[in-house]
């Protein structure tokens, strides 16, 4: 349950069926699962949820770090290079900070597949702000 009373099954992440398998202050490893609500319409890994799942990973980490009853993390800006394709099983995203900031920390994440071979490249600038109430 999200801060606002929100499941989480009810965001982005829990309808496209991502876990968050390990957070600390400098890595943060996510998952998701390749299938019918990650797939484009030709049967591979749509590039939108690959940046969807980078962003989360990102987004997790920034939030992890800062005063979270004053401040809250939100995507400013995000690249990804999508490498190969993927047609199912799970991607993992491992993000870690390039840089910490006050105002916004920037995330270089790496998604691979199942044999650690990489499926795409991100990075994302989160930025950290007052808690809207």
């Amino acid at each position: 349950m999200l801060s606002d009373g929100v499941a989480l099954e009810d965001t982005m992440f829990g309808a496209l069926g991502m876990r968050i398998a390990e957070c600390t202050p400098d890595r943060v490893v996510a998952t998701m699962p390749v299938g019918p609500s990650t797939r484009q319409y030709f049967g591979a890994l749509h590039g939108g949820a690959s940046v969807a799942l980078a962003e989360t990973a990102a987004s997790v980490g920034t939030y992890h770090l800062i005063d979270r009853e004053r401040q809250m993390a939100v995507g400013m800006e995000i690249n990804a290079n999508h490498l190969r394709p993927k047609l199912d099983g799970i991607v993992t995203a491992t993000a870690t900070p390039l840089h910490k900031g006050r105002t916004t920390m920037v995330w270089d994440i790496r998604i691979t597949d199942e044999e650690d071979r990489l499926i795409c490249v991100s990075r994302c600038t989160v930025g950290i702000v007052p808690k809207v109430r």
